[in-house]
């Protein structure tokens, strides 16, 4: 068994080969669904657990990212769930914030310590808004999700689950995303019978700020953007998942 148990010398980490593996299967599992690659879990448990805490880590959360999300993206593409505008906006938006994040993770947060705040301040407000939109509050004024989300029930209580479908999902073969419409001021489309449309303008500036923050900590911000998009935007999760990944 001495020969499974290893030493990792660019992060002097010392663990067993297959532990690393194993959590991140574990978390890309669980929130690939939610269209995160799961990157916000992964770097606590390699800065508190595993003992690597220096901006390589940042580094190596990216590559995990890069590895995680083709898979869960060939899924919404293939099940027509990919939102192209949201997602051209967020790639644009992301890149030039992810590089200011890089620049403020080496040169203001290298010390653990520091880092470690950073991150924990990150999850806390992720657990926070999460939190928040289980609230009563938090779910006025939303006649639309309430909508979509009273007929997925309806279809999941009379479909029959039949493996050879596309609804592994939970979502019959039309619920695709159209595009209505993509301006510089807007951006509109439907999704099973309800429209939904946003601010161009506003998603780009989320979806910068989240770039920086996830420059600096290792991850995509799909963690941070997806609720956004959920809360803020009012737009359904079914559709935002693909574009966060």
């Amino acid at each position: 068994m001495d020969a499974l148990y290893t030493h990792f010398s660019v992060s002097g980490v010392d663990t067993w080969i297959f532990a690393p593996p194993l959590v991140a299967l574990a978390v890309s599992a669980l929130t690939s669904m939610g269209g995160i690659s799961g990157a916000f879990l992964l770097l606590p448990f390699q800065v508190s657990i595993l003992g690597f805490a220096s901006p390589a880590v940042s580094a190596t959360n990216f590559v995990y990212n890069i590895v995680a999300i083709p898979s869960g993206v060939y899924r919404y593409l293939k099940e027509g769930r990919m939102a192209w505008p949201l997602t051209w906006i967020v790639i644009v938006g992301t890149l030039p914030g992810v590089l200011i994040g890089y620049y403020l993770r080496v040169l203001y947060l290298p010390n653990p310590k520091a880092f470690k705040f950073f991150v924990g301040c990150v999850l806390l407000y992720i657990g926070a808004r999460l939190l928040y939109e289980l609230s009563a509050r938090s779910q006025k004024g939303k006649q639309e999700m309430k909508a979509l989300e009273a007929k997925f029930n309806d279809h999941v209580k009379k479909m029959n689950i039949d493996r050879n479908t596309r609804v592994s999902a939970g979502l019959p073969a039309e619920a695709v995303v159209r595009t209505i419409s993509f301006t510089l001021s807007r951006v509109e489309y439907e999704f099973w019978g309800q429209r939904f449309s946003y601010n161009t303008l506003g998603m780009f500036a989320l979806a910068f700020v989240v770039g920086i923050i996830g420059g600096t900590y290792g991850i995509g911000g799909g963690a941070i953007i997806a609720p956004f998009c959920v809360a803020v935007f009012g737009l359904p999760v079914y559709t935002v998942a693909g574009a966060a990944l």
